[in-house]
């Protein structure tokens, strides 16, 4: 058979659509980058908040009418573990609906193609990027009001490590250069297994043991759960990115003790303080939340204040979105989306001067960048490629437009020229001599 396949959501998502196809592949059926090409259309859905939700209603209504006889429609992952009946009653030409982890029931719905199945390494792609995710846990234990998650995904797992070691040599056999560490809580990996610093470990054994991958990278680090270890690992292992993604959610105690998030600025402020200590150049990530229930303006001058101080390099601002199932949801305080939006421009227009200011101070420094284009041409007289440095994670932060010729995948010396508000440019040493 030929399968179609669409992925929603975050990364983990990703990762689990990686498995999916590996299996199918196994089972000798192909890809069919089209879905009027192909016999099975697969939607591996996102039930994070209301917009995931209906984003991936949308995914399936729209393959549902294109449908064609003989074709099967099969719904998976998130928000299927919480609306699949709903799903199947709403669209009726929906052939099979199945939750989380169940990737391999899919398989064995679909069947073997003819002959023997065949040996596929324990990682298939669906990018060529030369970057990849390694999911090390999934599920999670925290108790956030705002968030489905555990309802959707349970307690949180860890893979074992000697596993995920294998798929990081897999990857690295593959030509992937960079590996990004995702989970729910990338700090609580290894808790179920008994580990008392399990990041920290599952770090060491992979610089180690697969030494031919140049960058790691780590995200998703809860807050105040960054020990003084992890951080000391994290500098000393060239492979490890001096960057970090710390979900923060806001920077009033009272609104994180609503959101049943830690709420002790004086935690955040030291575990932010002793990573840039040790990492002196570190890039810090982190998300907010505006308009969540109950946030009131001073609440908000709280936030600004808070991101102003803190600097971070890079920010995600989202507007709350009530999600049926969660405490917030049921809340009083719900707030107007006209205040939500008001709050997230007010928001990104703070953070858009920092993160300028951030890239300027880049401008002179030679920094190693992963090429992810091939080369191009810019105006038809400067050759170009387009890359990230250590400070951007793959889909979600900035990018650096170089002049300058190197191939994907390679980390090529950029040095940088100038600085917008979210992406660097630059010129790689034979530019510059040539500029020059």
């Amino acid at each position: 058979m030929r399968y179609h396949l669409v992925t929603l959501g975050c990364p983990k998502n990703a990762v689990d659509s990686e498995h999916l196809v590996r299996l199918l592949s196994q089972a000798r059926h192909e890809a069919a980058a089209d879905a009027a090409a192909a016999d099975v259309l697969v939607v591996n859905t996102c039930g994070f908040i209301d917009a995931s939700i209906k984003e991936s209603t949308d995914a399936v209504k729209e393959l549902a009418r294109g449908k064609r006889h003989g074709q099967k429609l099969i719904v998976a992952g998130c928000m299927t573990q919480l609306y699949g009946p709903k799903l199947e009653a709403e669209v009726p030409q929906v052939d099979a609906v199945f939750g989380v982890n169940q990737w391999e029931r899919i398989a064995e719905m679909l069947g073997p193609a003819e002959g023997e199945t065949i040996d596929i390494p324990d990682t298939s792609r669906l990018s060529s990027r030369p970057s990849a995710y390694l999911k090390i846990s999934d599920g999670c234990d925290r108790p956030c009001t705002f968030c489905i998650i555990p309802t959707i995904k349970g307690r949180m797992t860890s893979a074992p490590a000697d596993d995920l070691v294998a798929r990081a040599r897999t990857f690295a056999a593959e030509g992937v250069r960079e590996l990004v560490l995702v989970a729910q809580d990338s700090t609580d990996y290894g808790h179920d297994l008994g580990a008392s610093d399990g990041l920290a470990d599952l770090l060491l054994r992979l610089a180690e043991e697969v030494p031919e991958l140049p960058w790691l990278r780590v995200m998703y680090a809860y807050p105040g759960a960054v020990t003084r270890r992890l951080a000391r690992v994290m500098a000393s292992l060239p492979q490890v990115c001096n960057y970090i993604d710390v979900p923060l959610q806001h920077g009033s105690p009272e609104v994180l003790r609503r959101m049943k998030r830690p709420s002790n600025p004086t935690t955040v402020r030291a575990m932010i303080e002793l990573l840039r200590s040790e990492m002196p150049d570190l890039a810090v990530r982190t998300t907010f939340i505006v308009g969540s229930p109950g946030e009131t303006e001073a609440e908000f001058e709280e936030l600004l204040a808070f991101a102003e101080e803190m600097q971070f390099d890079r920010v995600g601002v989202f507007t709350y979105s009530p999600q049926a199932g969660t405490p917030a949801a049921a809340m009083p305080g719900q707030l107007p989306e006209k205040v939500k939006r008001r709050r997230y421009r007010e928001l990104m227009e703070l953070q858009q001067g920092i993160s300028y200011r951030k890239n300027q101070d880049q401008i002179g420094r030679v920094l190693s960048v992963l090429v992810e284009s091939e080369p191009g041409q810019e105006d038809g007289q400067w050759p170009i490629f387009v890359g990230r440095t250590y400070r951007d994670a793959p889909e979600v932060d900035g990018m650096v437009i170089c002049r300058g010729s190197a191939e994907p995948g390679e980390l090529a010396p950029v040095t940088i020229t100038g600085a917008g508000p979210y992406d660097l440019f630059g010129a790689s040493p034979q530019e510059i001599a040539v500029v020059g």
